[in-house]
């Protein structure tokens, strides 16, 4: 059977082609849509093309079922790895064909199309075009699993102990150089009531009035954290109010109500810091009500990381930019990133991809075809200046 012609210019190394291809093969994470298909099928793909091309791929799981690609090329001077999750959202609600990739007024649309299978698509081109270069640094493409949920294959990517020199994560960044990244700490708190008929206030404590007392009593923590100097690339640290669970009948004190806060964090913070001040406004509200009864745990951390603007790698990708007629702007991201995995294990990682992180997860998702092709050739352009010279002569 002939291949379709878009997997065809797929294998020649096409960055659009590619990520036509990617979005046509489902890649939603089980974790997040029941009957998600996973990344098997478009890590295949992933790792049948690389391999094809010359570069030593293997696959392995992260998760049953969750697998990620890795492929290396020999070259000289420093390694550059290029990394993008294979996983997506769900696509309930979505108002287009989600794996259609369709290609219409300068977009790509789908499912993915610009979280993250474009920038998967791009980094991947560049594979093929390095594959093919006389001269060209050491590169390892890092395609893993799960980022969309709990970043298992990034996880498990660093633990198995990947080596390079500097790491470009080619998330959604609009074709940005963003080197800084936020963090994020889940804090659960428990309020404890007593249950009581709703015509007895003399025998019920209200749970749910106690979670609400907190959480307006914590207006003097979001003006600390306004009052403080904000970062260069990413602002102020923030915080909100996720879910809150509570009571059983209108007409019964609340026995008990649970509420889970989201704090924002910046470089340098860490849990232990962060759930301090809320245990300050905790112990206030104690102070003032005998009848408060709560605790307080951290569920989850992830931390921001940052690469100093001034680092080779930031400075490399502004200067490939601006070969390549753009500004060459540096910002930082406010979501939470897998490079901070890379970040902490020693490797330098930014964040620098097609597409807007305005578009991931929409109902109509696309991405510019245009940054597709620009993204692949900066990348290309800083990779091959990584190459030492040759002495003259």
């Amino acid at each position: 059977m002939t291949p379709p012609p878009a997997l065809e210019e797929a294998r020649g190394g096409d960055p659009v082609a590619l990520t036509r291809a990617l979005v046509r093969v489902p890649s939603v994470n089980p974790d997040l849509e029941d009957g998600g298909d996973g990344e098997e099928r478009v890590a295949t793909l992933c790792a049948e093309l690389l391999d094809e091309w010359g570069l030593a791929t293997r696959t392995y799981e992260a998760a049953p079922g969750r697998p990620n690609v890795v492929a290396e090329l020999a070259g000289d001077g420093p390694t550059l790895l290029l990394n993008g999750h294979l996983d997506t959202v769900g696509v309930e609600g979505m108002t287009i064909d989600p794996f259609g990739a369709e290609m219409r007024e300068g977009r790509l649309w789908g499912r993915g199309a610009c979280d993250m299978k474009s920038g998967v698509g791009a980094l991947m081109a560049v594979a093929h075009r390095l594959a093919r270069a006389s001269e060209r640094p050491q590169l390892v493409v890092a395609l893993t699993a799960d980022e969309e949920n709990a970043s298992l294959g990034m996880a498990e990517l660093v633990r198995r102990g990947i080596e390079a020199d500097f790491a470009v994560v080619c998330e959604p960044t609009g074709l940005t150089v963003m080197p800084a990244h936020k963090g994020f700490v889940w804090i659960r708190t428990r309020f404890q009531g007593r249950a009581a008929h709703g015509s007895r206030p003399d025998l019920g404590i209200d749970a749910i009035r106690h979670a609400s007392r907190f959480m307006a009593g914590l207006d003097a923590h979001a003006d600390a954290l306004r009052s403080r100097p904000p970062h260069p690339l990413l602002g102020h640290a923030s915080f909100h109010g996720g879910t809150i669970r509570g009571g059983s009948a209108a007409s019964v004190y609340p026995e008990a109500c649970e509420l889970v806060l989201e704090r924002r964090t910046l470089p340098g913070e860490d849990a232990a810091s962060v759930s301090r001040g809320f245990e300050e406004a905790l112990e206030t509200l104690r102070s003032e009500d005998s009848h408060v009864t709560a605790d307080l745990e951290v569920t989850l951390e992830r931390p921001g990381t940052e690469v100093a603007s001034s680092h080779p790698l930031v400075l490399g990708l502004v200067a490939a930019l601006q070969a390549s007629g753009l500004d060459g702007n540096i910002r930082g991201m406010s979501a939470w990133v897998d490079a901070a995995y890379l970040n902490q294990a020693g490797i330098p990682a930014v964040c620098f991809g097609p597409g807007s992180i305005e578009q991931a997860h929409t109902a109509d998702e696309w991405v510019d075809v245009d940054q597709i092709r620009v993204c692949a050739d900066v990348l290309e352009r800083f990779a091959l200046g990584l190459v030492p010279r040759r002495p003259e002569g």
